[in-house]
């Protein structure tokens, strides 16, 4: 199970889709220059695979423990993320007041890609630390960003996100955590939290000196619902005024999730103010916390679609490994009888390329997204539209593809592969949670052809088909692929109802994802014929090819299943059903 970086092909991905270069054409973004960009790459990806990769199966055996309140991870850990705050990767897009790099987004995502692929369950820890730090930068007041930001943009602190609760599910406006404004004494502004949260990631460790806990909460007499939900700060210990810590707050992990899989992260039940004595501070306005989360969850969502990528990328590697060593049966059809490595086997080389070309289109699609992110922060609104109808795609897509290719990978082991001991089956107990986390693939979907499907009065997502089109004209199912989207667009704004659209939103977005990908591997396949990427000549003109023949025509074929409307759903009644 070792690990390669993919920096070859991320650096095509960020040059030709991201366009590293003209980013750092602006003043924000100057010291993205190629160099720099190089260094962090190569860089990134040998620390990673000497670091994080060698703890991965580790962290599946062994996982995470809970003992006496405190929760241990393997021995390796520590160091490995002592090295990670030390070299400063955490540090890469943040801003620079407070101590980051300032950098684009799109190198961020870098540096998540490869230490996800090198280690999924451990990249969560700074994954999450991403999310805390840029709800903060955008809502926190002055006083909480000087607070808190240097010591979680350097990594010293960790972050978490505190949405979910037992009785609430996705439904979060139904949540039961309560903050009690404090108004007398040391901590008056503040606010007494009270409530259980569960599924926290990385919610209680040793690895990071503080862990700042992101908690939605209801203050008393606020609206039902999400319109009545606030955010706020919950340090595991008290921060003083000269920034040293203090005593620990009133919380504490109640419990380990026992999960399928990325057994190293700690998936946490928190329980806050058991003794009534839990101290949180408000981020932003009373009542406004679901917008504040959300600055967090967005860019959670595409460092989520960014995992599918790194499963993929992980599972391909060891597969391709495992078709060059396994030697079983002649090449059918050869006069040779002699046994061959089954990568000359057609079937073993259609999974192979169809696990490339799927893992390479999902590279392709979040870099993609990456740089119109950036854009979008240097004040280009159409670019920042776009990001926003990426954002479902590459989450939803991405996280499938995952799941696919390390599905795929289990089958070129064959038998070999359902056991645990070559490492395959992790990989795909691994990526199952992808689709769920950070708002499921259906509720991506949803917000695609809901909120996305009119953003912009549906320019957003309209120019985004009307460019594909534009540029492959000469890919026939391509073309086809994007004219079919575009119907299917017309069709749910124009004559389908809400639970029309909705019942036609996976498909949809399945669809219209593989389109954006398949145009920008082209782009890829462009440049290096061009002469970018010579490396990559041979291999990104089988997997482009691979795409465009193969996966593009089968989201072709998801049209009819977009528009066949809700009604069928309901025929059968619900008792019926359950039956």
């Amino acid at each position: 199970m070792t690990y390669t970086p993919a920096t070859k092909d991320q650096l095509l991905a960020i040059r030709v889709n991201a366009g590293i270069q003209e980013l750092a054409q602006s003043e924000k973004f100057a010291a993205a220059e190629p160099d720099m960009v190089e260094a962090i790459v190569e860089g990134v990806g040998q620390f990673a695979a000497g670091e994080f990769a060698p703890l991965n199966r580790i962290g599946d055996l062994e996982g995470a423990k809970l003992e006496n309140g405190v929760v241990r991870l393997p021995d390796g850990f520590a160091d490995a993320y002592e090295h990670y705050v030390e070299q400063g990767w955490n540090a890469i897009a943040s801003p620079s007041e407070f101590g980051g790099q300032g950098l684009p987004f799109t190198l961020a995502c870098n540096v998540l890609e490869n230490l996800g692929t090198a280690n999924m369950a451990f990249n969560l820890l700074p994954m999450l630390s991403v999310g805390a730090i840029e709800a903060l930068e955008h809502h926190g007041s002055e006083e909480l960003q000087q607070k808190y930001l240097p010591d979680l943009v350097s990594g010293k602190w960790s972050g978490t996100m505190n949405l979910t609760e037992p009785q609430a599910g996705s439904d979060v406006g139904a949540l039961r955590t309560t903050a009690k404004p404090i108004i007398d004494g040391e901590n008056a502004g503040k606010y007494l939290i009270k409530g259980q949260k569960i599924y926290i990631t990385w919610g209680e460790h040793e690895l990071a000196e503080n862990i700042i806990h992101l908690v939605l909460a209801r203050i008393p007499d606020a609206p039902e619902g999400s319109r009545g939900i606030s955010l706020f700060i919950v340090p595991k210990y008290h921060v003083e005024l000269d920034g040293s810590l203090g005593p620990r707050n009133d919380l504490r992990c109640v419990s380990l999730e026992h999960k399928l899989g990325i057994n190293a992260s700690p998936t946490c039940v928190m329980s806050y103010g058991d003794n009534d004595e839990c101290i949180g501070e408000l981020v932003g306005a009373e009542n406004r916390g679901l917008a504040a989360m959300f600055t967090m969850m967005n860019n959670a969502r595409i460092n989520v679609g960014n995992q599918g990528v790194q499963i993929g990328e992980r599972a391909t590697q060891q597969a391709l490994d495992y078709a060059k060593e396994r030697v079983q049966s002649a090449r059918a059809g050869s006069p040779d009888k002699a046994a061959v490595a089954i990568v000359e086997h057609p079937d073993v080389r259609r999974m192979l390329l169809r696990m490339k070309a799927l893992t390479e289109g999902a590279r392709a699609l979040l870099y993609y997204t990456a740089g119109q992110v950036d854009r979008g922060v240097l004040g280009d609104g159409l670019s920042k539209a776009r990001g926003e109808v990426l954002t479902p795609l590459i989450k939803a897509w991405g996280t499938d593809i995952g799941i696919e290719v390390a599905s795929i990978g289990i089958q070129v082991h064959g038998g070999m592969g359902f056991v645990e001991e070559t490492g395959a089956a992790q990989h795909w107990r691994d990526s199952r949670i992808a689709p769920i986390y950070e708002g499921t693939n259906g509720i991506q979907a949803a917000d695609l052809v809901t909120r996305k499907l009119g953003l912009n009065d549906g320019e957003a997502l309209i120019g985004l088909i009307e460019d594909i089109a534009r540029e492959c004209t000469d890919e026939p199912a391509l073309f086809v692929l994007a004219g079919d989207c575009a119907a299917v667009a017309r069709w749910m704004r124009q004559d389908a109802s809400l639970d029309d659209r909705l019942a036609g939103s996976v498909p949809f977005c399945t669809m219209l994802a593989v389109a954006t990908a398949g145009w920008q591997l082209l782009r890829q396949l462009g440049a290096v014929q061009k002469g970018e990427a010579p490396a990559l000549a041979k291999s990104k003109a089988a997997t482009v090819r691979f795409f465009l023949d193969r996966v593009v025509p089968e989201a072709a074929g998801l049209k009819a299943s977009a528009t066949a409307g809700g009604a069928a759903l309901y025929k059968i009644e619900t008792d019926a059903l359950l039956t």
